[in-house]
């Protein structure tokens, strides 16, 4: 354990693999009863729940200030859980995926109809991405699939350390893992591959170019002036 700040949630240290159990075991404890847990992932610092509690979904949701219209994604612990969340998954997502995962690369396919989940208006769809952090993959391995979106209040920067994550976060979450400031800090780029073609709908860790050499990815759509 790091330290404790009057009534805030402590800062549960996972910096060294060796000595991170018992903030992990606090972690999946907490995920386990429906609470939010915020854990560092290669981009940026994470708010996470049971991806199939609804009730722990909506209160991230809650937490953040957004509504259901924009769902949290999903981290995976493994590319093997792909075909368990999504279906119809194309070969050039495969390929993508084989390259770039783990990393800064977010997925949206069909989600699997039989899945017992809600997490918001999805129209049937689920975000995906396997993160490239050591301690979050730890923790993804004993809970499943968790939902998880920047550790931040919705219309302020994403936390890029565990501090920053609690001042915005606060008692909504029970438990915050710390490894330090983490080392991305941009955004994952995501991907939709539920039309005809593969189609960046957020630029970020990983540019058009390097997706391109891997497989036939379309630019972003423009944006419509405001006004």
């Amino acid at each position: 354990m790091i330290e404790h700040h009057s009534s805030l949630p402590e800062l549960w240290d996972v910096t060294d693999g060796s000595t991170r159990g018992p903030a992990l075991d606090e972690a999946v404890n907490a995920v386990s009863r429906g609470a939010l847990v915020v854990l560092p992932t290669d981009t940026v610092y994470g708010i996470g729940a049971d991806a199939f509690n609804p009730s722990a979904v909506a209160a991230l949701l809650a937490a953040k200030g957004r509504g259901r219209q924009m769902p949290p994604p999903v981290l995976i612990p493994d590319v093997r859980t792909l075909d368990g969340l999504a279906m119809d998954v194309p070969q050039a997502v495969r390929d993508l995926v084989e390259r770039f995962w783990p990393g800064g690369l977010t997925v949206i396919l069909r989600a699997q109809p039989s899945l017992a989940w809600d997490l918001g208006e999805t129209a049937g769809t689920v975000a995906l991405r396997m993160p490239d952090h050591e301690a979050a993959l730890a923790l993804l391995r004993r809970t499943g699939p968790l939902a998880v979106s920047s550790a931040n209040k919705t219309g302020f920067a994403a936390a890029l350390t565990a501090p920053d994550a609690r001042d915005q976060l606060g008692a909504s979450v029970a438990v915050y893992l710390d490894a330090g400031p983490v080392t991305g800090g941009v955004a994952s780029t995501i991907v939709d591959a539920t039309g005809a073609d593969l189609r960046i709908v957020r630029a970020g860790a990983i540019d058009l170019v390097r997706l391109r050499e891997v497989a036939p990815v379309a630019e972003p759509a423009p944006q419509e002036p405001a006004g």
